[in-house]
């Protein structure tokens, strides 16, 4: 039993499926196949249940892949630890996005200009990543339901409702949720933890959003706006400052609106000086952020 197999392995288990698997690594579907009933034959059980050409990791497999990962990241960490105990670090600094990433290249661009030789990956929310994604920090704005993480919280803010300045609403400084139940709203596109958050709120209010644009960039959700196209909630701090004449932001007074950013990463993983560095940099900046919305 080799750390090839043992990779190889990892990656059959995780997709079930051996044409993407020799596809992911780049190698001939028979010597896969060959490979994992080796595999099987030296632990003397199998790990796979199959129907036809379809495979299934069963019990066994799943306890045994649990082990598979476990070893090989504990060998990865050992290797990141001696090189940054070498003062030779990686530099790289793998960040789950969860939240925030339109906030995250400024934060990066600051951050080197200290250490520019820090390197960074980043894994979107919504890309297909099986089984936990492997990261040194992941923004989020909700608790994050990995086994083995921990968490803090780096900032709370309100959110608050953005509507054209002739919306019939823009006089006033607070509103219910429910008074836009009949609104056109203009939102991040599903899957992203703010369209999650609004939605629940509007579910909490008593009626279902009518969504009439969705956009990937907060950028193009507040031009939208702008122009007189509907409503959308805007987090007060991450995407508030300025929003220009045409808008009004408006508290939401029921339900209570606000959303608090965390920053997490693995208790069992080694943590990079330079992966260190860059999470109280990250909380620094979230605390100055808020400092200077609150001081406007």
């Amino acid at each position: 039993m080799d750390l090839l197999s043992l990779r190889y392995f990892q990656t059959v288990a995780r997709l079930e499926n051996m044409t993407k698997a020799a596809e992911m690594l780049q190698v001939s579907q028979p010597a896969i196949s060959k490979l994992i009933r080796n595999l099987e034959s030296e632990l003397a059980i199998k790990l796979f249940d199959r129907t036809g050409k379809y495979i299934r990791l069963n019990e066994y497999g799943k306890r045994f892949l649990a082990k598979v990962d476990l070893a090989l990241q504990t060998l990865e960490d050992a290797k990141t630890e001696l090189l940054d105990l070498s003062e030779r670090p990686t530099g790289t600094v793998v960040i789950f996005i969860k939240a925030g990433s339109y906030l995250l290249p400024d934060m990066i661009t600051l951050f080197r200009q200290q250490y520019p030789e820090a390197q960074f990956k980043l894994l979107q929310y919504d890309q297909d990543i099986p089984g936990h994604p492997v990261f040194d920090l992941c923004i989020s704005s909700s608790p994050l339901k990995i086994p083995g993480t921990e968490s803090i919280p780096v900032l709370t803010e309100e959110i608050m409702l953005a509507v054209p300045s002739d919306h019939r609403l823009a006089d006033r400084e607070s509103i219910r949720l429910i008074e836009l139940s009949e609104d056109g709203f203009i939102s991040l596109k599903t899957g992203k933890q703010l369209r999650e958050t609004t939605d629940s709120l509007c579910y909490t209010a008593g009626f279902t959003p009518r969504i009439i644009y969705e956009s990937d960039e907060p950028s193009m959700v507040r031009s939208l706006v702008r122009s007189g196209l509907g409503v959308s909630f805007i987090p007060s701090v991450t995407w508030g400052g300025s929003q220009g004449s045409s808008v009004i932001l408006i508290s939401i007074e029921e339900p209570v609106s606000t959303r608090t950013i965390e920053i997490s990463w693995y208790t069992n993983r080694y943590m990079t000086s330079v992966a260190k560095k860059f999470k109280g940099f990250v909380q620094d900046y979230y605390k100055q952020l808020s400092d200077n919305t609150r001081s406007r």
